[in-house]
């Protein structure tokens, strides 16, 4: 009995149609001929009120009602979740469907209603989108139930209380494994790269496809085979490639709700996956105040899950990261040549110039790529025309730190350092863009 009251609810139609016959009831004091109307009314209103209530609960079993959460979430994507609904009484329900969200994605009142007809099966989806790595609990999944008389509602709950971990975006990484190894980059923002030589190992004879190099065209196999053949010639293969995560204050601003952390996170993830699929040795490590999470470059299958675990707990410190402590690191730990991508963020050239003596020294024994973020905020500034004084003043500074970026760029530049100054939403694509053309270059 207790269940059953907990479980019911009366509706705004049936507080509407109770007031408006009190109202009546209180007329009928001045007009005695309406008590009689009022009286009926009230009468058929509480015989309705219970038809509505055994309709609802005579069917014990009421709305079948499952959340279908996956596995994990991927930080910074759209995720799917599915709400699976079967009405197994004998009459159209009508739902709202109330679930509780976590509270990271701050939604009190998340809620869809519909109809559905007796014995049938729906489902019903919608997206979540986290916007940091951790755990994220799921509430209760409550289906509030109301009749075509709509003077009861009977709540039903389902589906308690679950936790799903969000993890670094591993739906880019099957979207540009995918397009990394297909000729479909162009349409997603990657140059095209011209090949300056090749290994001497010879690998195999294929078909021609748009985008081979045309100067490999294998003379002798086309003519026999009556269809344009090329040399296919194997890159150099096994080669270290490092993603190096900076985890100090400089990589906490946010932009588009992620911060700069989870960005480079999302690359890491996504240049790992690509670099194993390229059969050469990928590996990450973080630094701050001291060197930390180091997983050495290796090409087991293993591999990729331990980097996903790592990523999965990386924070910033808040502290101001130690260049000098990371150029003893990786002079110690890294005895092979490799590419060293290093994800982090000047905002000034004075900031750059106290870093300078250690990127030059980390770049003369390893191919060192040094990825840095555009400010976002202040080129909407610059490109919105300036209607006052303050807004010209505020054109003007932002002015002057977007040239500084560019000065950073040139500066490392001229020592012979690779630079990416990348908007944080372009990360994933010229990071790749930046490894797929140092390998066809034969740089490494």
């Amino acid at each position: 009995m207790k269940q059953f009251f907990k479980s019911l609810y009366l509706s705004t139609r049936f507080f509407t149609a109770f007031f408006s016959i009190a109202v009546l009831f209180i007329i009928s004091y001045f007009f005695p001929g309406l008590f009689f109307v009022a009286q009926m009314l009230f009468y058929l209103l509480m015989g309705l009120l219970i038809i509505d209530i055994i309709l609802l609960y005579r069917n014990k079993t009421g709305i079948k009602a499952k959340r279908a959460l996956p596995d994990r979430l991927s930080n910074g994507d759209n995720n799917t979740v599915r709400i699976e609904l079967q009405n197994t009484f004998s009459f159209r329900c009508f739902l709202n469907i109330i679930d509780e969200l976590p509270v990271q994605f701050q939604q009190r009142e998340f809620s869809r209603s519909i109809s559905q007809a007796s014995g049938t099966t729906k489902e019903i989806q919608y997206q979540v989108r986290p916007l940091e790595r951790g755990e994220y609990h799921f509430g209760s999944l409550n289906i509030f139930v109301s009749s075509a008389l709509q003077l009861v509602i009977r709540r039903q709950q389902f589906s308690k209380e679950t936790m799903v971990p969000t993890y670094p975006s591993f739906l880019q990484l099957k979207k540009y494994e995918f397009l990394a190894f297909t000729n479909r980059l162009k349409s997603y923002g990657f140059k095209k790269i011209r090949r300056i030589g090749h290994t001497l190992e010879f690998e195999q004879i294929k078909e021609y496809i748009p985008g081979d190099d045309v100067r490999t065209i294998n003379w002798k196999a086309t003519a026999k085979r009556n269809q344009i053949m090329v040399n296919q010639f194997q890159d150099e293969k096994s080669q270290p490639v490092y993603s190096i995560i900076d985890t100090g204050r400089v990589m906490k601003m946010p932009f588009n709700q992620l911060s700069l952390l989870d960005y480079a996170i999302n690359a890491t993830l996504v240049i790992s996956g690509i670099a194993l699929k390229k059969q050469d040795k990928a590996g990450m490590f973080t630094f701050s105040r001291k060197v930390e999470n180091l997983i050495p470059a290796d090409r087991k299958q293993s591999q990729m899950q331990r980097i996903i675990e790592t990523l999965y707990n990386i924070q910033t410190d808040f502290a101001e990261s130690d260049f000098e402590r990371l150029y003893v690191d990786i002079k110690r730990n890294l005895k092979q040549r490799g590419l060293l991508l290093l994800y982090t963020n000047f905002e000034t050239l004075d900031g750059l110039y106290r870093q300078l003596p250690y990127l030059q020294a980390i770049a003369k024994n390893q191919l060192l790529v040094v990825i840095f973020f555009e400010n976002t905020e202040l080129t909407e500034v610059l490109e919105k025309p300036a209607l006052s004084t303050r807004q010209i003043f505020e054109k003007t500074i932002a002015e002057k730190f977007v040239y500084e970026k560019k000065r950073i760029v040139n500066e490392l530049r001229k020592r012979g350092i690779y630079s990416i100054l990348t908007k944080p939403e372009s990360l994933t694509v010229d990071t790749i863009n930046t490894y797929l053309e140092i390998k066809a270059r034969g740089l490494l």
